[in-house]
């Protein structure tokens, strides 16, 4: 577990992409351009939220792939494709496809469930379909078998002048080991664990066995490795946001923690019929934030974060608070930049 004395292995950052309806390229371009400038800055993964029917990302996938031909080394990772919107099949060969330009760096975060707002959207998405559609594991499952290379169809072979194969193509071997799952459950870790998945915690979960964040998010996160089958040493990647304020302007600074204050309330209880918990957002110098990470119960039990960006702010706003992760607060909890 990372004390003060054991290092951060991996840094990595999530951005949601909004953009203006009226100019949708140029908060697409400026969503490369910040995972541009976070391979730059040395961050180990750069991950792309969902928006669909919003004026955010629709496609990670195929921003990813645009981002795959801009950069070398950063990885890339979404979190999260909410399931419930894709075919599995059709997915897996998205995935292995930009899994395969990027040279191996995609890291995909899925998770199941009926999308948002179903009862509005069902009409458009699955209109002769909708009742019989299964949002659950299972959808996962299909995706998991497709990606890892089990039999698609039980044909194969050569047709005409034209050849068949009974797995997803391409396949892309190392990719079955890079799948992430987003939960925010104590059932939704134990799952991930026994499929051997990696597992994203991020800056909500669910109310069951406490009020408590940190000690629900540690609970998520030691109910996974007990599942999984590489123990101690299965992955997890924090999520929290974060908002480093060592060179933001005094401008910047009173922004910054007017947007704190406002999401603040909606963390002293569970949120709605599902008791959704919220975790504080963190911001200050990346002195105060360190301190307050090495307190955090989950974070002294996990190696690797994707401090999530605030979802409102301008293009600079993000690079200063970029920078100051990738030279301030990362060295602070003894990361060190890649190359």
């Amino acid at each position: 577990m990372p004390k003060p004395s054991e290092p951060l292995r991996k840094l990595g950052f999530l951005t949601i992409g909004l953009f203006d309806p009226g100019d949708p390229r140029r908060g697409h371009e400026s969503t490369l351009e910040v995972i541009q400038l976070g391979e730059r800055l040395g961050f180990d993964s750069a991950w792309v939220r969902h928006r669909h029917l919003q004026y955010g990302i629709s496609s990670p996938v195929a921003v990813l792939a645009a981002a795959s031909q801009r950069t070398s080394r950063i990885e890339l990772g979404t979190a999260v494709i909410p399931l419930g919107w894709e075919n599995p099949l059709r997915l897996a060969e998205d995935l292995a496809t930009v899994d395969l330009l990027s040279g191996g760096r995609l890291n995909p975060g899925l998770s199941v469930g009926p999308p948002m707002h179903y009862d509005r959207v069902r009409p458009a998405l699955y209109p002769d379909t909708g009742d019989a559609e299964d949002f659950g594991y299972e959808r996962m499952r299909r995706l998991l078998g497709f990606v890892r290379g089990e039999p698609a169809t039980d044909f194969s072979g050569t047709e005409g002048f034209e050849v068949f194969s009974d797995r997803v193509q391409p396949h892309s071997p190392g990719l079955g080991r890079r799948l992430w799952y987003g939960g925010g459950s104590l059932r939704s870790a134990r799952w991930a664990g026994e499929q051997g998945m990696n597992f994203l915690t991020s800056s909500v979960v669910k109310a069951e066995e406490s009020e408590d964040f940190e000690e629900i998010q540690l609970s998520h996160v030691r109910a996974f490795r007990a599942a999984h089958p590489d123990g101690e040493r299965a992955r997890v990647s924090q999520g929290l946001v974060v908002i480093p304020t060592d060179s933001a302007s005094p401008g910047q600074r009173a922004k910054y923690e007017a947007y704190v204050d406002k999401r603040t309330p909606r963390t002293a209880s569970p949120q709605g019929p599902a008791r959704m918990l919220f975790a504080r957002d963190l911001v200050g110098t990346s002195e105060e934030i360190a301190e307050r990470l090495y307190a955090h119960a989950a974070f002294r039990e996990i190696d690797e974060v994707a401090f999530a960006l605030p979802f409102t702010f301008e293009h600079d706003d993000y690079v200063q608070i970029l920078t100051d992760l990738a030279t301030r607060l990362g060295p602070a909890l003894g990361w060190q930049p890649r190359g």
